[in-house]
């Protein structure tokens, strides 16, 4: 954990980062309704990944007890069309238009009432990568694209990938920007069995690297709070949302009590 400084010249007060996950990116929703138990908002917020999918519905206004009713009683079905895509196993279209209706009126990242960023892969040049402004569908599903499971998403005529691929943790992004920075890593590791199909090869590949390069950002913020209780939810295991929204809003909100950010 970095020392937080008064003299630091920020352009904003308090910055969210959010990681990569998959499912256990409902723990974020729980970790803003923490946030804001707190008497805290932020002014700015960075996601990669689900992070991604969690900042841009709460920049757009959406509360964390809303975007947790967006994946209620839902399955991965609903999101993916289960067709096989050119360079991918699955498609997002059903959630992009899910995503669209849910981020209402917002079709640019800067139109956003709150300033976002997405973290993504650059898979042409093998670099990370930000957005914080464009379209935002084309950059949340690129950020979320996990190789082999979904295609890449061509972006100007570059190619980009999960941000989680190289950094599954957006605090380098905005730490610079923030006086303040908390952290949220929803994506502990789990020792498995060897996967027995290319689909489970893929994601322990992806978990693996997630969580070999996040170690540094966690470092660079003022709170980082972790949730090692959902290591053992899949990816894209939807059945258990409410103890991930939980497990978020419990260890946020006893981070922010310890480094005594509780204002209320």
């Amino acid at each position: 954990m970095v020392e937080s400084t008064q003299k630091r010249l920020c352009r904003y007060s308090l910055g969210v980062a959010l990681s990569g996950g998959g499912a256990r990116g409902l723990a974020h929703a729980g970790a803003l309704a923490a946030i804001e138990e707190a008497g805290l908002r932020p002014d700015v917020i960075a996601g990669v990944s689900a992070g991604s999918i969690a900042a841009v519905l709460y920049a757009a206004g959406r509360t964390p007890a809303q975007i947790l009713d967006i994946f209620k009683d839902k399955g991965f079905r609903d999101f993916v069309d289960l067709r096989p895509r050119k360079g991918g196993i699955f498609s997002m279209l059903p959630f992009m238009k899910i995503l669209k209706k849910n981020i209402g009126q917002y079709n640019l990242i800067e139109e956003l009432p709150i300033p976002t960023y997405v973290g993504v892969t650059d898979f042409d040049h093998g670099i990370p990568v930000e957005f914080h402004s464009g379209e935002i569908i084309p950059r949340v599903m690129a950020s979320c694209s996990i190789p082999i499971v979904f295609r890449p998403v061509e972006i100007d005529g570059v190619h980009y990938v999960d941000g989680g691929v190289l950094r599954n943790h957006p605090a380098w992004i905005i730490r610079e920007q923030c006086q303040t920075l908390i952290g949220i890593n929803v994506s502990p590791l789990k020792s498995v069995h060897n996967p027995d199909s290319l689909y489970g090869v893929a994601m322990r590949t992806y978990n693996l690297m997630a969580k070999a390069n996040q170690r540094n950002d966690m470092n660079l913020c003022d709170v980082s709070v972790e949730t090692p209780e959902i290591a053992g939810y899949r990816t894209f295991d939807l059945r258990f949302i409410q103890n991930l929204f939980l497990s978020g809003y419990i260890h946020t909100r006893k981070a922010l009590r310890e480094a005594g950010l509780w204002k209320k």
